[in-house]
This record gives C-alpha cells, structure tokens and sequence, in this order.
C-alpha cells in the first residue's frame, strides 16, 4: 500500500479512450484503485466513443439463444454486461469497477486524474468538448505516443491538452505492445510527470539567514512562501505556460510521483517515474523514424549488425533532437536508461508496425505507402510522417545535415535514395 497519509477525499480516475490500449490501461488502473481505497474511488469511468457491434461468434460470450450475439448491440452495454471490450481487447477480462459510459461530458465530470488514449487527431476535439466539465484543479497523464511536428516547432500533445484544458498533464510511454500488457505478460513503461509548484504541500520560506547571522526581519519560519497561491509554471522549454493552474485541494493526496507509481504500476507492469516530458513524449515518436531504418537493412538481409548499427546511430540522433529543441528540459538518460527510450526503440526495430512495413517494402520491390494500404487495414505508419516532418522542421533551422539517419530516412521514402545507400548516408 502507498505510505501518503490519510486524506479526507479521494481521486475519481477517468480514462479517455477504449481502443486496445485504452482498455488495457482501464485494466491496469482499475485493479489499482480497487486495491488503494485510501487513495482512490474504485470506479473507473472509461470513455467510449460509442458504435453499435455484435459478439464475434469466435467470442466466448457468443450465444446463439442470446440477444446480446443475435443483435445488434451498443459497445459499451457489452462492455458492462461481459465485462470485456469484445471488439478492441477480445478474450481480456475486465474488472467490474471499469464503467464503460458513452458521454464524454458525464465520464469525466469531478474526475480528479485524467488518462487519455486516443488517437492523436481527436485531442482538439475532445478537448473543447470537456471545457467546462471537468474540476479546474484536475491533473492529467497523456498515453498518446508522439508529437506534433510542424517546419516552426515541436509541440508535445500532453501540452496540447494541458492548454486546451487548463491543466498541467504528463505523459506516459514505453515498450508496450497493448495486447501483450493486457494478457499480463511482463513489461515496463516510463511515466514523466514534473509536478507543478503549487501541488507542493511543503511551504518554500522567502529567504534564508546565513549561519551564524543575526536574522533581520522576519525568520524563514515565519515568512514563508504558500506555494498553492502559485499560478505559473514552466513548460518543457523553459518557459512561463500560458494557462494558469489552480492547486489541487489538501483534502485530496497530491498527485506526485508515488500516487502515479501507486496508480499504474502492477507485478506484471513496472513503472519508473521521471520529470522529463519531453523526452518521454520524444522517444515515442523518434523511434519509429530509426524503425524504419532498421526495416530497410533488415529487408534487405544484411542481418543483426547492420541493425544494431542503426539503432545505436538513431539513438544517437534522437538524444542530440531532444537536447536541440527541449535543451531546458531533456535528459540523455530518458533516452539510454528508461522504457520509453532505449527499450522502445528495441521493442520497434523487432517487430513493430513500421520495421515490419519498411522490411516488406525492400523485400516486395513496392513503396512503403504500397504495403501499408495492403496490411495495415486502414492504420497509418506513424514514422512515414514523422520521418516528412522531422526533416521539414531540421531543414527549415539548417540543422539537417546534422542528423544523417533521419534525414537518409526521408530520402529513401521519397525515392531520392535506395535502401542500400543507407551506410553510405549516415557515414
């Protein structure tokens, strides 16, 4: 059990999303409020963008002399009646405190702690429609792996939700393959959270007295400084955020790195807790770039140290990017030693999406655009326009040639390079 003290009111925890990784986070979460009752209400209240589906006759739920497999159903009346999100986590036992509910409005309101898990283009949305429904002191964890990448900057969506909102959110990320958390195979993830100053229960006094003065006016025990009164944080690059964020009330335990360990980690999900946002939220979009590297040498058959050699020069790259525009904030160790660094990039140069793609794309002859309409089923390669992005910002700043893998990447995607060229480009 977490050691935070005793608190007169408890978090409400509502996760937004229900795809395969929402659901499994709403797993994950709702084991732990149930077993932290101090800390937290047990109910998960779990946003799902609402559809109409049936019980696959593959389900084990499926019943021939029931109305739930013979008709037409809403997803989360299924949800709440099997207790299992039957269309995007099959064959995953959900735990009876995860609530399923069609109305983003009602899901969140008096929610204290915010999971989001969706996809990235529905965040400004979403977001306008939960303004003014959820409590002003609400804090936030975004699961949505990537940034927004534009030829000006680089934004971080866990920023972009903080903005629109109003509130101060981190980010979670790791090597985690949604399916495999959710059968309770184990893995890690990295949660980056930077707790706000005025979340601090600890009074910061106004001044010190050098040892062995005599003190002049008031004494640091009687002039401090009440850090709740604080409105202004700083973001991931240094500077004073636009919103301004209310503390969260003391009858509520502060939401800090314990209460976010206590919250998501589980014998078979360990969690490791850091400050860097924008290294976290960095290394799951970067990776997918070196990915597609890696792919590249794989297809074409140049074995395990051609790969490793690309992972090593892309890890490279990604650290120098996130030294180069989050310079107050990013940390060489989020890339080297965490999940959503190192062990991430190794997850997604095995066999993830975009390694698989680019390796069929070699093989078969065709452009990488050509196998993702034939196997992905609609689902987009999020390092195709990561690598167009990355590149349109580097050479907008001059600092391209600087990074060779990254830009060798988006040649090769273009059609301006081969596959082959690739140790000849990152020399």
């Amino acid at each position: 059990m977490a050691t935070l003290g005793v608190h007169e009111k408890r978090h409400k925890v509502t996760v937004v999303g229900s795809g395969n990784w929402g659901s499994a986070i709403a797993k994950i979460v709702a084991e732990n409020t149930r077993e932290h009752p101090d800390l937290f209400e047990s109910d998960v209240q779990m946003w799902v963008y609402e559809e109409e589906t049936t019980v696959p006759k593959a389900s084990k739920h499926y019943d021939p002399s029931s109305e739930y497999s013979t008709k037409t159903q809403k997803l989360t009346t299924l949800i709440n009646h099997f207790h299992e999100n039957v269309k995007y986590l099959p064959d995953i036992a959900l735990p009876t405190n995860v609530i399923a509910n069609p109305s983003l409005k009602e899901s969140v309101e008096g929610s204290s702690i915010l999971v989001f898990n969706l996809p990235h283009q529905f965040i400004g949305g979403l977001c306008d429609q939960m303004k003014g429904h959820i409590v002003p002191h609400a804090r936030g964890v975004s699961c949505i792996k990537g940034v927004h990448v534009s030829s000006r900057d680089v934004n971080l969506f866990s920023e972009s939700i903080g903005e629109k909102l109003g509130i101060y959110c981190g980010a979670l990320s790791g090597a985690n393959i949604a399916n495999e958390v959710a059968q309770e195979k184990f893995s890690e993830t990295t949660i980056a959270y930077d707790p706000p100053p005025m979340d601090s229960r600890n009074p910061t006094p106004r001044g010190t007295t050098p040892k062995g003065n005599t003190p002049k006016g008031p004494t640091p025990q009687s002039s401090q400084l009440d850090l709740t009164q604080i409105t202004e944080h700083k973001n991931t690059k240094g500077l004073t955020s636009k919103i301004r964020l209310i503390a969260q009330p003391v009858e509520l335990p502060p939401v800090d790195h314990n209460l976010l360990r206590t919250l998501f980690h589980r014998p078979y999900f360990h969690v490791r807790v850091v400050s860097d946002v924008a290294g976290v939220s960095l290394g799951g979009a970067l990776k997918n770039i070196v990915a597609l590297a890696a792919g590249f040498v794989s297809g074409l058959g140049w074995g395990d140290n051609a790969k490793a050699a690309v992972m090593r020069t892309g890890l490279l790259e990604m650290v120098k990017f996130g030294k180069m525009f989050f310079s107050n904030s990013v940390h060489t160790a989020t890339f080297t030693e965490e999940s959503a660094g190192v062990a991430d990039l190794i997850t997604s140069c095995s066999g993830g999406r975009n390694y698989r793609c680019a390796k069929m794309s070699v093989e078969r002859e065709i452009s990488i655009e050509q196998v993702e309409k034939e196997e992905l089923n609609g689902q987009i390669l999020q390092g195709i326009s990561t690598a167009k992005e990355v590149y349109g910002l580097l050479e907008a700043r001059g600092k391209a040639e600087e990074f060779p893998l990254f830009v060798a990447v988006y040649r090769i995607l273009q059609g301006e390079a081969k596959a082959r060229d690739l140790p000849d480009l990152i020399q």
